[in-house]
């Protein structure tokens, strides 16, 4: 049984077609999904209701939080962490299961782009090594309850890397599993940026954190850098 937890704001033009989606693949009765909501102002709360999710609003807005806050309300043993534009394979739940049954703790899958932009395949192909440059969310995130409680979850002080932090964390003490399989990920900052510009922004950001930048100071060159939602 897994607990899928999608953190969301205003994701209303996306949300129903994901939680049906994995609703069907994983099968109603081996999976709940809890939308931990940021308090959008669209009807990302009703939609996601409506669609069979359990949909919640966080006690505090930003993703770490509202990744803790489902992961504290989730009824099973297993948490599967997906961003609201991602979908990972059909396969998901039994790649899951398996992964945990040969000794894994937690893991991702690698990425494919939901676009036709060759560039992006360069991106694509590095994310089948245990870089830290991919550890992103975008590729969701499996974890176990145990680890995740040892590991304290997301660090909620955290307003970007949350997602690298906890794997960072979480492999000093659990084995880490990357699927040979691929999770659709949206383009949509690819569309309104060039390749390049999102490669520097990202670069930039990676530094700034290795080096001890704050998360507001990353936070505002990431605005600075990129035109993104």
């Amino acid at each position: 049984m897994i607990s899928i937890i999608i953190p969301t704001f205003n994701e209303a033009e996306n949300i129903e077609q994901l939680i049906k989606y994995l609703l069907t693949a994983g099968e109603p009765e081996n999976v709940e999904i809890i939308v931990c909501d940021g308090g959008s102002s669209d009807d990302t709360q009703e939609i996601a209701a409506n669609a069979g999710a359990r949909a919640v609003l966080s006690n505090k807005k930003g993703r770490a939080a509202q990744m803790n806050h489902g992961a504290s309300i989730a009824l099973f043993d297993l948490l599967y962490f997906v961003h609201a534009d991602t979908y990972p394979p059909e396969s998901f739940a039994s790649d899951i299961k398996k992964a945990i049954s040969e000794g894994f703790e937690f893991g991702r899958y690698r990425t494919r782009f939901a676009s036709n932009k060759s560039i992006l395949k360069v991106n694509e192909f590095f994310t089948r090594f245990d870089w830290f440059i991919c550890y992103g969310g975008d590729q969701t995130l499996f974890i176990t309850r145990q680890l995740f409680n040892k590991v304290n979850g997301f660090n909620v002080s955290m307003l970007i890397m949350e997602d690298y932090d906890i794997v960072k964390r979480a492999k000093r003490s659990g084995r880490f599993k990357i699927f040979s399989k691929d999770a659709l990920v949206s383009a949509r900052k690819y569309d309104t940026n060039t390749w390049l510009k999102v490669q520097l922004a990202n670069l930039k950001i990676v530094k700034m954190y290795q080096k001890g930048a704050s998360q507001q100071e990353m936070v505002n060159k990431y605005k600075e850098m990129l035109s993104y939602r």
